[in-house]
């Protein structure tokens, strides 16, 4: 990624100073900056006793999170500042304030071992991005490996880990007492292992849609999208559900691609 600042003036009472700036290297780093601003919200609201305006500001900031990158790439307007931008973004709005929002919520109840499950979240969520983008830089992988994440990918993490909201919004009886917080505790361990282990998730990003099923996937992609915002709770429940269902059939996916693509391989050039 090049630096996208390329013209500077002397400046009399500082560094260099940045003369001009295509709009187009803005939008990136202006949504990056509102998701931040989008996190931090929720962090405000879930401290307030405001919870579900809290989650709905948390995906907001994963949701501007995960489209800043791409609307970088579409413009062509990659930078350096903005990499550095992205990073500080991902570890406030994937780990920061969906385990703040948490223990606002519930994990206190837990006491100590609540915060503990608090803080274990949001170091694994670091340490899971640090290693995507590590893992990002390297161009010797074989091509296939790059179609899976190595764990779970923090955006997903963020949405996994705040199930226990999710059922007690449904209204069907789970509320943030101290056994239910015990539970929601070793929940928040559990993803934040998923996070930082490494299990093998596809990323789906090598998917192309069949010219002749391209309506009927913008149909479906559309009626989530009504039934997240008629059902938002019961739809996010179901979602989570649905993606710790999958992560099974991923790893035995990768396994028979890893059996696949050995076998491609003669004898004599391995080892």
């Amino acid at each position: 990624m090049g630096a996208p600042f390329k013209k500077f003036e002397a400046h009399g009472s500082g560094g260099p100073r940045i003369r001009e700036i295509p709009m187009r290297m803005v939008l990136p780093n202006l949504v990056t900056v509102l998701a931040i601003c989008a996190g931090l919200s929720g962090i405000r609201f879930g401290f307030e006793g405001r919870f579900e305006p809290a989650v709905v500001m948390v995906l907001l900031a994963a949701f501007l999170d995960g489209i800043d990158g791409r609307l970088a790439r579409m413009l062509k307007a990659t930078s350096k500042f903005g990499a550095q931008m992205d990073s500080l973004a991902d570890i406030v709005n994937f780990g920061v304030a969906p385990a703040l929002v948490l223990y606002a919520f519930m994990l206190d109840r837990a006491g100590s071992f609540g915060w503990i499950a608090a803080l274990l979240f949001t170091i694994a969520c670091g340490l899971r991005l640090a290693r995507f983008n590590v893992l990002d830089d390297e161009t010797d992988r074989p091509i296939w490996q790059t179609e899976y994440f190595v764990g779970v990918p923090a955006p997903a993490g963020a949405v996994l880990v705040m199930l226990p909201l999710y059922l007690s919004f449904l209204r069907l009886g789970i509320e943030p007492s101290r056994s239910v917080a015990f539970i929601a505790t070793g929940f928040t361990v559990l993803v934040a292992f998923l996070l930082v282990s490494r299990l093998p998730v596809y990323s789906g990003k090598s998917v192309k849609v069949p010219g002749d099923k391209v309506l009927p996937v913008i149909l479906a992609v559309v009626l989530y999208v009504l039934l997240l915002m008629t059902y938002p709770w019961y739809t996010l429940t179901a979602s989570v559900a649905g993606y710790l269902a999958f992560l099974p059939f991923s790893v035995r996916a990768y396994s028979r691609r890893a059996k696949l693509e050995g076998e491609k391989v003669p004898p004599s050039d391995i080892g």
